[in-house]
Order: C-alpha cells, then structure tokens, then sequence
C-alpha cells in the first residue's frame, strides 16, 4: 500500500499515476473537506481538472489512516509545510519505514534542503528523495512519456521506488547524489521565475537561452560548494528539469515571472497564479546560501532584488549585462 502525503497537483497526479499502474493508493489531504470534495468527485478540480481519480482507493485527511500499514509514504506538501507536516506525522510512521520525497524547495530561513528536514522530524524513516522534468498536467494524462531520477544513500531503496514508479510512460534512473539531486529541483524554479521575468519584458530566445546557460553554472556551482557532484546538474533533476520549467506554461514560477516583467505587482502575481510559486522562496534561500559558500550567483541576486527588493525588473536586466567581462569558464575551478 502507498500512502501519498499530499494533494495539491503533484501529488494528486503522482497518486493517480500510481493507482492506474495497478497500485492501492491512499491519497491523503491537510483539509477534511478537500478529502471529502476529491471522494465524492474523483477528481481534483481545483489542482488537476480533467484528471480521474476513481482508481484511488482511499481518501483522509487523518495522517495516521494515511500510512497506517504502507509499505511506501510519498511527500508531496509544498516545502514550507514540509517541517510541521513531518513534525505531525512522526508518531506513527515505524522505524526503517521507505519514504520518498518528491516535493521541491529550500525551507526558507534556515536554508535546508528538504531531506535535512526528514532527518530532523522523522529520523527513523528510510529516505529517497525524486526529481525531474515532470509538470503535474503531463503526467496526470498518463500517456505524456517523461523520465525522473531517484536518489537515496540506501541503492535498494532507489531501486525499489524505481520499480514502483516505472511505467511505459514514466521512466526512472537511480543515482546517489541527493543533495545535487534536490538543489537542482529547488535552484531551477528562480531560473525559471528569471525566464518568465524576461518573458514578460518582451524579450527573445536570445535571452532566454542566455539565462538557462547561466543560470545553470550558478546551479552548478553552489551545488558543487554544498557538497553535490557537478555532473548531477547536467542530468534531469538539473538541466533537463530547468528546460522544462522555463519553457512551459504549465510552470508556475515561469508565469509569475511573466506577470512580474509585464508590471504586475509581486502580490497580484502570487493572487492571479493560485498556487505556490516555490521559486520565491528557493531565491530568498539561495541569495542567503550563495553568501554563506561565498558562491557568485548574479541570476540569483538580481531575482533577489525584483522580489525583495524593489528592483524593476529591467534595471535587473541592465545590472546582469553591464557586469565585468569575463571568461565564460573559469578554470580555477
């Protein structure tokens, strides 16, 4: 039995994936009358139109029905419920339980990647944490082919979430390298929040490959500072989820961004997207990660400035092309 903690969008289409592959699925929601609305309509209207849910074989909004008897919990709550969701749940998940996570994020404030925050909250649980190019509107169609990567110190685990997942439509590879493996998914939402920035402003491919380019080195490098390996950042839960996510309207941070570089004040744009726009919060803890590493992040900072700052988005632009000229690789490092 897979218990999915979670019923936003991506977990309501990870959920569903999972039952039509034949699995029993409890799908577990915050709010008593969002479980009661998903039981009785099959269907996540508000996250996840047009995606059945009749194959799902439990709905609750009580975490102990949730993972009571689950051979497999998946964490799909947005990054900052991560630590109270845990926090709550902790009692009744059994020690050496397989968890596996599959939300994106940084908390903010303390800066910790959503792993450090399992083993804070829930110690006892064995932990594999999944990423990749996967908009939740793809994968809830079931016929969309997309590829993830899972990575967990325990290679049994990796492969055993590999073997569940996998389906003629959804591909997974195993690797080792968490922390690579989630800052790549957290860092990619403020490039893709720049791209919608620069999307909005009017601007062109030109542009737009420029920051997926660039942006993707600062990934790499405060990656490689935190302890990640390099090549993990040319692989799906870096370069290919980043294409993904500044490419599609289907992504949230991409569209805020949008809004943002059309003029649109930073409250409106949270009001008109709907939806947790994980890029905000990954900026914030990847400006204050950059300057505790001493890592160089001018992508980063500059988004820092439109969303904390003030700063119009065109004199952003402006500070990142009159920056010094440089070698475009350094070989120092």
């Amino acid at each position: 039995m897979i218990a999915m903690i979670g019923s936003g969008s991506w977990g309501t289409a990870v959920a569903s994936m999972l039952a039509n592959k034949g699995e029993d699925v409890t799908l577990w929601s915050y709010f008593p009358e969002e479980s009661q609305r998903l039981k009785e309509d099959k269907e996540n209207k508000e996250f996840l139109p047009g995606v059945k849910l009749d194959k799902i074989a439990r709905f609750t909004s009580s975490l102990e029905e949730a993972v009571e008897g689950a051979d497999l919990i998946v964490a799909a709550v947005p990054s900052h419920v991560v630590r109270s969701t845990l926090h709550n749940l902790s009692p009744f998940v059994k020690e050496g339980q397989n968890v596996v996570n599959i939300a994106k994020g940084l908390e903010p404030k303390t800066l910790k990647r959503l792993s450090e925050i399992f083993e804070e909250e829930m110690p006892q649980a064995n932990l594999a944490v999944m990423s990749g190019p996967s908009h939740a509107e793809e994968v809830g169609k079931g016929n969309i082919p997309t590829t993830n990567v899972v990575a967990s110190e325990d290679p049994d685990l990796a492969k055993k979430v590999q073997a569940i997942f996998s389906n003629p439509y959804f591909r997974v590879y195993t690797g080792t390298d968490i922390i690579g493996v989630e800052l790549g998914g957290a860092l990619k939402n403020v490039i893709a929040l720049a791209a919608g920035v620069a999307d909005g402003l009017g601007f062109g491919d030109n542009t737009k490959a420029a920051l997926m380019t660039r942006g993707l080195a600062e990934m790499t490098r405060l990656g490689v500072a935190v302890g990640a390996k390099a090549t993990t950042f040319g692989g799906l839960s870096g370069v290919g989820d980043m294409i993904v996510t500044c490419c599609s309207m289907h992504s949230r941070n991409r569209r805020f961004g949008i809004l943002v570089g059309q003029g649109v004040s930073i409250p409106d744009a949270k009001e008109q997207i709907h939806m947790v726009v994980e890029g905000i919060n990954a900026c914030e803890a990847a400006h204050d990660l950059a300057i505790r590493y001493n890592v160089d992040m001018p992508i980063v900072n500059q988004a820092y400035g439109i969303l904390f700052e003030g700063k119009p988005a065109k004199d952003a632009v402006i500070s990142l092309m009159k920056r010094e000229q440089k070698p475009e690789v350094d070989l120092t490092e």
